[in-house]
């Protein structure tokens, strides 16, 4: 429904939704992170590792971003 000024009201960010997302590619990218450096082994693995390990931090850091960013927008 609409107020009396004539803003809509949103219904807020689904978390549940958002933790699924962040667990599925946090999943696809430890699964080919891990598969990658089987393959290669040696020195290149401990650096698929690394970058396996940044590339979490990042999509955690992603998705933390943009469910902060849903509720802030929500709210405003």
């Amino acid at each position: 429904m609409a107020e009396a000024d004539g803003s809509s009201t949103r219904a807020p960010p689904n978390l549940g939704s958002r933790v699924v997302v962040t667990w599925a590619e946090l999943t696809v990218l430890g699964l080919a992170g891990g598969i990658l450096g089987t393959a290669v082994g040696g020195p290149p693995a401990l650096v698929v590792y690394f970058a396996t390990t940044l590339l979490s931090v990042g999509i955690l850091l992603y998705n933390v971003n943009e469910l902060i960013r849903a509720w802030v927008t929500a709210d405003a």
